[in-house]
């Protein structure tokens, strides 16, 4: 079997469909950075104490597609489309167990200093963003897809009509729709 050129990320992806050996190493090093920039984009929506960084949640995010045996990879777009759904999901299941954890704590006495230290909140809700955008796809599904890379996965319009094959004009016009719907939903709830 013929290696593919070292920069050609599609027939990359392809082998790993095909189970070849050294593949996803390969991939896991030719991808490594923009895996890293998504997940670094979906962490500035955190709080900054997150017990999760930006390294561990690619890591977490890769771990979990690598387990992915059923998808066929269209291309390098399709691939970080996946991947920029797959840290989500990680980061909303995160916040879950935290808010269930909290409900389950002691409760304990702080001091104002104290106090001050655990009030720092994130500016956003990704859980409320989260539910918001799936109540939003099942009116426009295509239009929830672009709010998921770009807000949560921070992708560029560019590389978002690519991930989604569509034109750059139906990426800002659904961008504008999704934005104003999701502020309607959230209330004030601020969204780039």
């Amino acid at each position: 079997m013929n290696t593919p050129p070292l920069g050609d990320v599609t027939e990359w992806l392809q082998r790993l469909d095909d189970g070849a050996a050294g593949a996803s190493n390969h991939l896991f090093e030719r991808l490594y950075g923009e895996l890293h920039r998504i997940a670094r984009s979906h962490m500035s929506r955190e709080m900054p104490a997150h017990t999760l960084s930006a390294t561990a949640l690619t890591h977490e995010a890769w771990f979990r597609m690598a387990e992915q045996t059923r998808t066929r990879w269209n291309n390098r777009a399709h691939f970080l489309s996946v991947a920029s759904t797959m840290m989500r999901r990680i980061l909303v299941n995160h916040a879950m167990a935290k808010r269930a954890e909290k409900r389950e704590m002691q409760l304990v006495s702080l001091s104002l200093t104290d106090a001050h230290e655990v009030s720092d909140t994130p500016s956003v809700d990704v859980i409320a963003v989260h539910e918001a955008v799936l109540a939003f796809e099942a009116i426009d599904p295509r239009a929830a897809k672009v709010v998921e890379l770009r807000f949560f996965g921070g992708l560029e319009n560019e590389e978002i009509a690519e991930a989604l094959g569509t034109s750059l004009a139906t990426v800002k016009r659904d961008w504008a729709v999704a934005r104003a719907w999701l502020r309607r939903e959230l209330g004030a709830a601020p969204l780039p």
